[in-house]
């Protein structure tokens, strides 16, 4: 098995963060085997003492979650396997009983549309496309050069025939917040359901779904220090929904599938970890963040992707994105990991793609220049060391021998 030097630097919290201790002080009852495992290691839908044990271990996950999350009812929350399930989850669940409930009213000449946006992660974008196929339109809305959604481009893409607008919380690449209170609150004047991708978001910036006023909302474990596997979608009280995974009732019958009680208690522990330091360390990933702009920006070869003024709050704390000339992102990536440090060039989702990110793309980056681009994303356990270093490693893998 391959191994990890002890001082091996990483920053690549964008694509996963490492195992929280919350996490694995919560799941660690669920990791014993044997006769030992069945005081919480039971199917949370058996009615023996094993089985309830785990459905009140994974009810009190539920309502935690709800809590930190700013749901009004636990039972909006819905356990998936992660977000990329939640995203396609509410995309097809939501659009389609969304239009069928549009027709049953008498809609007339309806052709039901969806609204996305062009650097939403593909978790999203892929769902769009399959609703293009069974006979939806399907607008994917450009971003300014800074990559966020303005109110007045939401407002003309929307018609009468709109039944659900999805953008993201915020990017996982350039780590621009969008506006999320103001699109959905333009959504919902136009009578289309809004949801939002909060993956990137959550335990860096503010996440409040009653104050964000959303229909839908998809989080991950495995970003903010929990276990992977893990997942849920915020289905806000009455939003049509059509179940995604059907089978076994599960999940109120909107999500088919035993729980993993286990991963899924992980979850909670680490989102309410992320919750409750998240200002005290939003602020201080901000100057990491500032610090790492400014000493990278000093080098010749190496430009800021998008403008984050210093202290702004209007991109992730946590994310640094640079277009470096003369080399490609691949290039570059392995030769930080030789030198110990972990980055990446974009979404870990699309790392194996030869075809630049179309998040720069739509933020107008030609080809060659999107070829160059590094994603340095930091998290719980980076400190100013770290990004010194880090500014040290690009200067040497500028002038690689």
């Amino acid at each position: 098995m391959a191994s990890v030097p002890n001082d091996y630097v990483y920053l690549d919290y964008a694509a996963t963060a490492p195992l929280c201790e919350e996490a694995a002080e919560a799941m660690a009852p669920y990791q014993v085997p044997g006769r030992a495992n069945l005081a919480v290691g039971g199917n949370a839908n058996s009615l023996h003492g094993p089985g309830r044990a785990a459905f009140a271990a994974l009810e009190e996950a539920r309502r935690s979650i709800a809590r930190d999350l700013g749901a009004r009812r636990p039972d909006e929350i819905v356990f998936t396997s992660g977000a990329t399930e939640a995203d396609d989850a509410a995309l097809l669940g939501i659009a389609q009983a969304a239009a069928d409930e549009r027709r049953r009213r008498g809609a007339g000449d309806f052709v039901p549309h969806v609204v996305v946006t062009a650097v939403e992660h593909d978790a999203v974008l892929a769902p769009a496309k399959r609703l293009e196929s069974q006979g939806f339109r399907v607008t994917r809305l450009a971003p300014n050069r800074q990559g966020f959604i303005e109110e007045r481009a939401l407002e003309a893409a929307l018609d009468a025939d709109t039944v659900l607008v999805s953008v993201q919380a915020a990017n996982s690449e350039v780590g621009s917040i969008q506006p999320i209170a103001d699109l959905a609150r333009v959504a919902h004047d136009h009578a289309a359901l809004f949801h939002t991708d909060a993956v990137q978001a959550l335990g860096k910036a503010r996440v409040n779904l009653q104050e964000l006023d959303v229909d839908a909302a998809s989080f991950s474990a495995h970003k903010v220090g929990g276990p992977k596997g893990a997942g849920a979608l915020y289905l806000r009280a009455r939003t049509p929904f059509h179940a995604y995974a059907i089978g076994g009732g599960q999940e109120g019958g909107r999500r088919s599938g035993t729980q993993n009680v286990a991963g899924i208690v992980g979850f909670a522990a680490a989102v309410h970890a992320a919750t409750a330091m998240q200002e005290a360390e939003a602020a201080r990933l901000r100057v990491l963040r500032d610090r790492l702009y400014e000493r990278l920006g000093a080098i010749d070869a190496v430009e800021a992707t998008v403008d984050v003024a210093p202290g702004s709050e209007d991109f992730l704390p946590n994310i640094v994105h640079v277009l470096v000339d003369g080399l490609e992102s691949e290039t570059l990536i392995l030769r930080f990991d030789m030198q110990g440090f972990g980055v990446s060039g974009g979404s870990a989702c699309s790392s194996h793609s030869l075809e630049p990110s179309h998040v720069l793309r739509s933020l107008g980056i030609d080809a060659d220049r999107a070829h160059g681009a590094l994603r340095i994303s930091m998290g719980r356990y980076t400190d100013e060391a770290d990004v010194e270093a880090f500014a040290v490693a690009m200067e040497k893998s500028l002038n690689w021998n």
